[in-house]
């Protein structure tokens, strides 16, 4: 596929199928891509903490906030959890506060759900959760801050990218459980100060 199908493919997916599970080998590999990633003064100052078990994926998942924007409905449906995590976090013993790596974040971040659309899986990145709650259900050593979570698996829901009418973009959710994307007119992006 090219890489503009490659993009639109990777939604964030908020219900996969169970029976496929992430395997260990599949997150080392998204965390191999994040490793090349361009980093802010080349400090690297991300770790990355990986979950594929039942067990370990059972003390991620409540503790993770989805679709803020759907008021009411519960996401993933049961039944429809991931099969695995990546806690991308913030090493404290290397200079600078987890803000001046913001940046890092999201190109590892999103580096890896491009490779993990590639696997064949697809994900959604979290950003809804308690640090100190996930850091100590995880036990996580002092100095690693979790700042991101990227919830993994075997997408098991569609997704359809729409045009945005009249500026509204937020996404929704049809009857039949359809997630509808709107998505911006290019020329809506695209700065041009000749025009007036």
């Amino acid at each position: 596929m090219d890489f503009l199908q490659l993009v639109k493919k990777n939604r964030s997916y908020r219900g996969f199928d169970e029976q496929v599970p992430v395997t260990r080998a599949q997150l080392e590999r998204l965390v191999e891509y994040a490793r090349f990633c361009p980093s802010s003064i080349n400090n690297q100052a991300l770790k990355f903490y990986l979950s594929c078990t039942k067990e370990a994926n059972a003390k991620l998942q409540p503790l993770t906030g989805w679709a803020r924007r759907l008021k009411g409905m519960q996401l993933p449906h049961p039944g429809h959890c991931p099969t695995g995590f990546v806690v991308v976090c913030y090493d404290s013993a290397i200079p600078g506060g987890a803000a001046r790596y913001a940046k890092d974040v999201g190109i590892a971040a999103q580096t890896m759900l491009l490779g993990a659309v590639e696997m064949g899986l697809g994900g959604c990145m979290i950003g809804n959760f308690e640090p100190q709650k996930v850091a100590d259900a995880l036990g996580l050593p002092a100095g690693l801050e979790p700042v991101l979570i990227l919830a993994l698996g075997k997408p098991d829901e569609r997704v359809v990218l729409t045009d945005a009418q009249n500026g509204e973009v937020g996404y929704y959710r049809d009857e039949q459980d359809v997630h509808y994307v709107p998505k911006r007119p290019l020329a809506e992006l695209i700065i041009n100060p000749e025009q007036p």
